[in-house]
């Protein structure tokens, strides 16, 4: 049985080295990248089965990295989990406000954790995404 494949992007090297310290542990083979635009390409060159990032990243953050996701004909069934600091009542306001904005309404993310992160809560999440 292969291992599954979990790409998570975190502008944070702390955050990065954390969850993928956690996944590993759990079996789960993990591939990290620093921002949006490089986390848009591991997830085309890689097909993970599950993606984590980080909502507030620099340049282009996690929202428009989701977006793209959901957009990509390969990737928009993927899994995805958003981590911030900020609130799940936040996140899904502005969520709200940027589907106003946008042609194409984007559905909420697969599940929303709110740091600091609960590693046992996070590897729950995963398998409950990937069963």
């Amino acid at each position: 049985m292969r291992k599954k494949k979990i790409l998570c992007v975190d502008d944070e090297l702390d955050m990065r080295i954390f969850i993928s310290t956690v996944l590993k542990t759990q079996g789960y083979e993990v591939f990290v990248a620093r921002n949006a635009v490089e986390g848009l390409q591991k997830a085309r060159e890689i097909g993970p089965d599950a993606v984590i990032m980080d909502v507030m990243m620099p340049q282009a953050g996690g929202v428009i990295l989701f977006q793209e996701i959901k957009k990509d004909e390969r990737l928009k069934t993927l899994p995805v989990i958003m981590l911030s600091g900020v609130s799940e009542k936040a996140f899904h306001h502005h969520l709200k406000m940027l589907n106003i904005r946008i042609d194409t309404s984007l559905r909420p993310p697969d599940a929303y954790m709110e740091k600091p992160l609960n590693p046992e809560a996070l590897v729950a999440t995963i398998e409950r995404l990937l069963a």
